[in-house]
């Protein structure tokens, strides 16, 4: 009568521990005999010692089983690794240095990929590899602790990561299972956020000396002593005496220098060489304990600044480190230091010497690279070329007006024989463009054959092309665009009546020959017939008057 035959489980889970159950308890649930009253003694069994009856066991008692997912159970192996992302067009990074912790469970042989979080770093950061086993190989091979060790790279999905250390606990594992470890390597940092944390500026607060600065305001307001000077180079290879402007602000005591420009001097134009702030003696004269990495200095470690009688004509001043002339000031200055302080400015300096002006140089040839205009344009200027000017009037009269033309290709091959062409001639921009006409079964695709381009005459100079014009495109006249001969075989009429309105522009015979065109074609019928009409009506009308 017995229906229940499953064994009961031997391990219990309770308040975050896990024990063994008590091993009294049979198959369906059923006591063991070993708990029966068949094997009940009288003898106690607290007091009585088998072994002094029978002896010691020779064997050990069996250690009690434990499973691996319990021995194992939250117990990981953590590595600290990296790897290089790479970025694309941006002008800041190339590569991005991303720190991730690759963690091993022990119980499972599972692997996940953690990234810690970095802040304002812009990715989506955390998870990177869900917890699963990951495959080493083709073959079915999965990656184990075993595989693991400081120094060498692991792939995982495609992305190389590097392991550079590991954790107290992943070392003392590892090495009990005789594995030697490499030694540590350092982590290295990423170049852009190195860069982004040398850009963030420390807050910082220095209390402002004691200055009566209204007064000084309303007493020195607008008055500017002002210096001319040159930087002295000449030391250094090609090296020359650039000229400067120096001013002092009476007002707060500030300098500031400006750099003078002329035109193809070869310098950068930069409007100010140094601005505006209270000019040190000696920038470089610092305490010991001052720090290197600082690049400005502050009111307390200046010992002295520049004053107004450190400027005279003549006199060499040092501003951070450059050597400057000075040569010459203006009234106002030399009138300031004789009233105020007392000083008589020196006569200025003749400190340039007069040059002769350079030849113009010569344009160089073209190099076929573009238009001719566009080519003379690149060398006038040595900035962003400006394009050629256009003639606004002509476009804006002529625009959206063209002069169409039925072309043949002077064939060779006889397979363009039947091959038809349109030119069609831009009156806004005098340039060319050629489309083949769609013929069925032709071998050739139709469609633009030549974009809108100012096509030269063959033997013109190419720095100076004569391009082509509506007087040399008539019937019958041989057209050759870039080594490429066609023939005009036809034109609409809107040519001929081009020609008719502008006269000037076209020599007779060429007018004739498209009036000949025209009535060959059938285009001319109704200006025939109007024409015929209103010499009609002169000759009726003289002889009348003569009635």
């Amino acid at each position: 009568m017995i229906t229940k035959f499953h064994v009961s489980q031997q391990f219990d889970f309770k308040n975050g521990y896990h024990y063994p159950r008590p091993a009294n308890i049979g198959i369906g649930k059923r006591p063991l005999d070993v708990e029966g009253t068949a094997y009940f003694s009288i003898v106690d069994p607290v007091r009585y010692d088998p072994s002094l009856t029978y002896g010691r066991v020779k064997e050990y008692a069996i250690s009690q089983f434990i499973p691996h997912f319990v021995l194992y159970d939250k117990k990981c192996l953590t590595f600290k690794a990296f790897f290089k992302q790479s970025v694309f067009e941006s002008p800041h990074e190339h590569y991005r240095v991303r720190q991730v912790n690759i963690i091993y469970f022990l119980e499972d042989d599972t692997i996940t990929v953690m990234e810690p979080e970095v802040e304002n770093s812009g990715m989506k950061q955390g998870r990177l590899v869900r917890r699963d086993r990951i495959p080493k190989t083709n073959l079915g091979d999965y990656w184990h602790w075993k595989d693991f060790n400081i120094g060498i790279d692991i792939a995982m999905y495609g992305v190389v990561y590097h392991i550079v250390d590991c954790d107290i606990f992943t070392k003392e594992y590892l090495e009990s299972q005789g594995i030697e470890l490499n030694d540590s390597e350092e982590m290295p940092p990423d170049p852009y956020m190195l860069d982004r944390n040398l850009r963030i500026k420390p807050h910082s607060h220095k209390t402002k000396l004691a200055d009566d600065k209204l007064r000084r305001f309303l007493e020195y307001d607008g008055k500017i002593l002002r210096f001319f000077a040159v930087w002295d180079d000449r030391d250094s290879e090609y090296g020359e005496m650039r000229p400067y402007i120096i001013y002092y602000y009476l007002a707060d005591d500030t300098v500031e220098v400006q750099e003078v420009h002329k035109k193809n001097d070869g310098c950068d134009p930069f409007p100010l060489l140094l601005r505006k702030m209270k000019l040190p003696r000696n920038w470089k004269d610092v305490p010991v304990d001052f720090p290197s990495i600082t690049m400005e200095i502050s009111d307390e470690e200046v010992t002295s600044y520049y004053t107004p009688q450190d400027f005279l004509v003549g006199e060499t001043i040092f501003i951070m480190g450059r050597r400057f002339l000075i040569y010459d000031t203006d009234s106002f200055t030399r009138k300031y230091f004789k009233e105020v302080l007392n000083i008589v400015q020196g006569n200025a300096i003749e400190v340039f010497e007069k040059k002769p002006s350079p030849p113009a140089p010569p344009i160089p040839p073209h190099l076929g690279f573009g238009s001719p205009e566009d080519s003379l344009q690149s060398c006038l200027t040595v900035t962003i070329p400006v394009p050629p000017k256009k003639d606004v009037v002509r476009y804006v009269i002529n625009a959206s007006k063209y002069l169409r033309y039925e072309a043949v290709m002077d064939w060779v091959h006889p397979e363009d024989k039947d091959r038809k062409f349109v030119f069609s001639y831009s009156l806004s921009d005098c340039s060319i463009t050629i489309s083949e006409i769609p013929q069925r079964n032709s071998g050739f695709m139709e469609g633009t054959y030549l974009r809108s381009t100012r096509i030269p005459k063959p033997g013109t100079n190419m720095d100076d092309p004569e391009y082509y014009t509506p007087v040399d495109l008539y019937i019958g006249a041989v057209v050759v665009v870039f080594t490429q001969r066609f023939i005009i075989t036809g034109a609409d009429l809107f040519v001929y009546h081009y020609m008719e309105e502008n006269p000037e522009k076209f020599p007779p015979n060429i007018v004739d020959n498209m009036r000949n065109y025209m009535i060959q074609a059938g285009h001319l019928k109704e200006d025939i017939a109007n024409r015929m009409q209103e010499m009609q009506k002169e000759e009726e009308s003289k002889n009348n008057n003569a009635c």
